[in-house]
């Protein structure tokens, strides 16, 4: 009775591995044994398989990668009908995605994630314009500072090259001597 509980097997001593009939085509990826991550519905037969229900499936690597992370493909086939459901990993929102063969059934905590998700990057955004728009007060400052400054040197200058009065224009247009009107002007 012993024997056949017997975990290796017996090789001869004349036995040669090399002349083992091959086997016929390797397939892409392996089978693993895996419960469905979410509940879908059958695209054919319309059959709802559930969150949790037991697979066999065959896993393969896709060509894809998100932040250098892999990204599988998981086909399973429908419990009733045996057509093809294939599911893709999602590691950018730690799930998974339909990609042929069925379609996802509604899921209402996912709604609220993704609500939630999105009213934290409103509030992110909004916290971030807040100090946007407190480097433009800053920069906009900056800026009438700049343009007073400049003003400031232009009326300078302008005053610098200003040797002509209003007074003396009106003298020279009271005498209307041509010549002086236009040495005043020049």
């Amino acid at each position: 009775m012993g024997e056949r509980k017997v975990l290796n097997k017996y090789y001869p001593p004349d036995f040669d591995p090399t002349r083992l009939p091959k086997q016929e085509g390797h397939k892409i990826g392996h089978r693993v044994r895996m419960m469905m991550p979410m509940s879908v519905q059958c695209n054919t037969c319309g059959e709802f398989i559930y969150n949790g229900k037991k697979f066999n499936s065959t896993i393969e690597p896709t060509d894809e990668k998100y932040l250098n992370i892999r990204i599988w493909r998981l086909v399973v086939r429908c419990p009733r009908c045996l057509a093809p459901i294939s599911l893709r990993t999602d590691p950018q929102n730690c799930d998974y995605v339909c990609e042929a063969g069925a379609s996802r059934n509604f899921e209402p905590w996912r709604e609220f994630n993704m609500d939630q998700a999105q009213k934290d990057a409103e509030r992110e955004q909004a916290r971030r314009d807040v100090m946007k728009e407190l480097e433009e007060k800053q920069y906009d400052a900056q800026r009438e500072i700049d343009a007073l400054n400049q003003l400031d040197e232009l009326r300078a200058s302008n005053a610098r090259r200003a040797v002509l009065t209003p007074e003396d224009l009106l003298s020279a247009i009271v005498s209307e001597d041509p010549e002086e009107v236009r040495a005043a002007e020049e």
